[in-house]
């Protein structure tokens, strides 16, 4: 038995793996969620995604598979082409192929970002726009622009890294990527954490805290009272300020019709959200400063509906291509 017209969709992170079937209309089956094998290699992450697709189809079959994954990916090939220790090894996996291969269907793959982007621009905050901005800030700072339905990738397929803008505050700041300077040092949730580790050793306010802080705690702390939450609330504002800062800039430079931001970082609160559109007013042109700044609306399971989407459209181009239509003449 099959689901017609279905498209199995899975998102591989660097700490969970989601897998559901997607029908057409963007209706979703059960999520199945596993962990990510991260530290066993790039062949563990690939048979942990086709074991959690097999539980998400249940005995059941599609003919198309949409991947969205962490890292670099050449949606042409479905290459992942560049990767972080987030994912050791993953560098260089033929993702689409393995994955197809493991589950007897075509596959697909983009970035995990992009995907989450293209099911915001079609079934959330994007709905019915033709140029969407959407940036997620979370662990680190991604983003992607879609244009007319499809995501705009970049010559290198590395279009959207948002987080690796150079920012003034975060100067000397050392990156994930591996230069300094660059706002996912700062504003990613990873960032905010550090930041309130060094602001808190450095002011007096508070002892580190046993364990690593996260920025949701930092987030969290300040809502509270004292010192610690004032020293909390100096470093969300900071963190936002400077990320509306970039999004001053992108405006200028992409003028979409909305900017979505999306992340866990997204849900720190109304200081944190001011402190963003005051960077935004510093930075963009009075043509662009109106532009729609919104909270995500697809839910937490738009990077799926986004690589399901992918996995029809690429489906379709290339059949086009294959077999080109025919008119009288």
């Amino acid at each position: 038995m099959t689901h017609d017209g279905a498209v199995l969709a899975l998102d591989i992170g660097g700490t969970k793996i989601a897998a559901a079937v997607v029908a057409a209309d963007g209706a979703m089956g059960p999520v199945c969620r596993v962990p990510t094998p991260a530290r066993d290699g790039a062949a563990a992450v690939v048979a942990a995604a086709v074991g959690a697709g097999r539980a998400a189809l249940a005995g059941e079959g599609v003919d198309l598979i949409g991947i969205g994954s962490a890292g670099v990916i050449d949606p042409a090939t479905g290459l992942v082409t560049h990767a972080t220790d987030a994912l050791p090894g993953w560098a260089g996996t033929p993702l689409a192929r393995e994955v197809a291969t493991g589950l007897g269907a075509t596959a697909y793959a983009l970035n995990d970002v992009n995907a989450h982007a293209l099911g915001e621009a079609r079934h959330g905050a994007g709905r019915g726009l033709r140029d969407v901005l959407v940036i997620a800030v979370g662990t680190g700072v991604g983003g992607a622009l879609v244009h007319d339905g499809s995501v705009v990738v970049g010559a290198h397929a590395g279009a959207g890294h948002v987080g690796h803008v150079a920012v003034a505050e975060a100067a000397g700041l050392p990156c994930p990527c591996g230069h300094t300077g660059h706002l996912e040092a700062l504003a990613s949730g990873t960032g905010i954490a550090a930041a309130h580790a060094r602001a808190l050793s450095s002011s007096g306010a508070g002892s580190p805290r046993p364990g690593t802080l996260t920025g949701a705690d930092v987030a969290a702390l300040a809502a509270t009272t004292g010192a610690e939450g004032a020293l909390a609330r100096a470093v969300l504002a900071r963190a936002g300020r400077a990320l509306g800062q970039v999004v001053g800039g992108l405006l200028n430079v992409m003028d979409p019709d909305i900017v979505v931001l999306t992340g866990s970082v997204a849900s720190a609160g109304e200081l944190w959200w001011e402190a963003v559109r005051g960077g935004i007013a510093e930075q963009a042109m009075d043509l662009v400063r109106s532009t729609p700044v919104v909270a995500a609306t697809a839910g937490p399971e738009a990077a799926l509906l986004g690589a399901a989407a992918h996995a029809r459209a690429e489906h379709a181009a290339r059949a086009t291509a294959s077999h080109p239509s025919v008119t009288a003449g």
